[in-house]
């Protein structure tokens, strides 16, 4: 099992608290690629009154009361970076706003309305995930719009704990509570149990079957494998090279000894 947390800082902080705490872990890197498809329409907010597709006009909708608000405030007085909402839309309006030459930035980091420039005068880029708009692809491709694929290289954080208890494995997800977020977290909970769940059906099979290659083809005929509760049922899908590598990880907690085809269980 392992939980992904969101920084390096996180990742050694998370495995010296689980190591004082008597949960084997270890940490691990990696580097990842973040891949979406989106579609996307840029034209002057004027031009886009022709299209009728319901999520573009949703979107325009956000833009037209972001730009008023912005407006209002610029009027005003400066604004500093800090007042601003961390939104997606407001810095897309700002850009918008500082390509037309709108606003520009001064001292103190401020924001400051050098001209007022029409929304309608305004270039706006649309972007709209694919799988949101499937079926309108080729309205959306008449009205001037393009797929585009965002490609982002980004470093991965995570902590592996090194146990199949599930006493252990509860007590290390309560510890990484503050750590990540309730996604992973969730992620990290079922698949701890699952392999907590896999391992002992596994430590009671060996107890009988000392021959590696016979306890394999006994799993692998059992996959997948059930467990039920009361509302809901875990079903565990797995494959040779998994197994193999959940029997090293007991062997190396103390659980078990594999040599060549023989298995030996402590």
């Amino acid at each position: 099992m392992r939980i992904e947390v969101p920084s390096r800082e996180y990742m050694s902080e998370l495995s010296r608290v689980l190591s004082k705490a008597g949960i084997m872990n270890k940490t691990k890197e990696e580097l990842a690629w973040e891949i979406s498809h989106v579609v996307s329409i840029k034209k002057k907010f004027s031009e886009f009154g022709g299209v009728s597709v319901e999520e573009v006009r949703t979107r325009l909708e956000e833009i037209e009361s972001v730009f008023n608000s912005l407006m209002e405030k610029l009027k005003e007085r400066e604004l500093s970076f800090e007042e601003l909402i961390d939104d997606p839309t407001v810095v897309e309006v700002l850009e918008a706003l500082e390509k037309a030459g709108a606003i520009e930035v001064i001292e103190d980091e401020k924001i400051k309305l050098v001209k007022e420039v029409p929304l309608e005068e305004l270039e706006i880029e649309v972007d709209l995930p694919i799988e949101e708009v499937w079926d309108k692809i080729e309205e959306l491709e008449e009205a001037g719009g393009k797929l585009v694929t965002e490609v982002k290289l980004v470093k991965r954080y995570y902590v592996e704990i090194m146990e199949v208890e599930l006493e252990a494995i509860q007590k290390a997800l309560e510890i990484a509570e503050e750590y990540t977020d309730e996604e992973s977290l969730l992620e990290s909970t079922i698949s701890g149990v699952a392999k907590s769940a896999l391992a002992q059906v596994i430590l009671a099979l060996v107890k009988e079957i000392r021959r590696k290659d016979e306890l394999l083809d006994v799993l692998l005929s059992m996959e997948p494998i059930n467990f039920e509760g009361d509302k809901a049922t875990m079903r565990i899908y797995f494959d040779e090279d998994a197994v193999e590598d959940l029997l090293k990880e007991l062997q190396t907690l103390g659980y078990l000894k594999v040599k060549g085809n023989r298995i030996w269980f402590y």
